[in-house]
């Protein structure tokens, strides 16, 4: 991505390039394969921190360390392949990853104009400071220097989902299944599918 920080924004670490943040005393930076290891036990660390406190991100409650970094390591052959892009929040002068977020695009001749938006999350004690916005605007941006025009996502309509929040930054609600996944806490519960359409 080629694109300049705007006035006040954070210049991220991953692969000196730019990026967008919306939210303050955060920088939102790609992490790429070799990248993983340093940043294993922060990765882990968020992902049990969010399912644990009722994020749907499909996986239950209690999240144990060794799920948790099958995970994230899980993730190479798509990252290395550039199929998948890894945004990660880091904040403070440890530069503790406290967010993140996916986008996985399309292989298929007729579906490389689409891509998913996946896993985005923030740390509980991070909520409310826009990180998630921030997350969303860089993969939006992204999307659209790769040339991508559909972005869809799906989250939960339980308590461990992100309605409201995709609402507000303007995607589209598109309908959902019932009982489609379970919340961390096993609960059953409806899925909530939106896109967005860029250009």
């Amino acid at each position: 991505m080629t694109r300049g920080c705007r006035p006040g924004v954070a210049r991220g670490r991953g692969a000196g390039q730019d990026v967008s943040v919306s939210a303050p005393g955060v920088s939102i930076e790609p992490l790429a394969v070799p990248d993983l290891d340093g940043a294993r036990d922060g990765l882990v660390r968020l992902l049990r921190d969010c399912v644990h406190g009722g994020a749907s991100l499909g996986f239950l409650a209690p999240l144990s360390v060794a799920d948790a970094v099958r995970y994230w390591y899980g993730l190479g052959q798509d990252l290395r392949t550039g199929v998948r892009v890894l945004l990660v929040a880091r904040s403070g002068p440890d530069a503790r990853i406290v967010g993140s977020g996916q986008i996985e695009f399309a292989g298929k001749p007729n579906a490389r104009h689409r891509a998913e938006i996946s896993k985005v999350m923030v740390a509980p004690d991070h909520r409310g400071r826009g990180i998630a916005t921030a997350i969303m605007e860089e993969l939006e941006a992204r999307a659209r220097t790769g040339g991508i025009r559909l972005l869809y996502l799906d989250t939960s309509e339980g308590q461990g989902g992100a309605r409201r929040l995709y609402e507000r930054l303007g995607w589209s609600y598109a309908g959902g299944i019932p009982g489609f996944a379970l919340d961390p806490d096993g609960t059953p519960a409806r899925n909530a599918i939106f896109y967005k359409m860029l250009g």
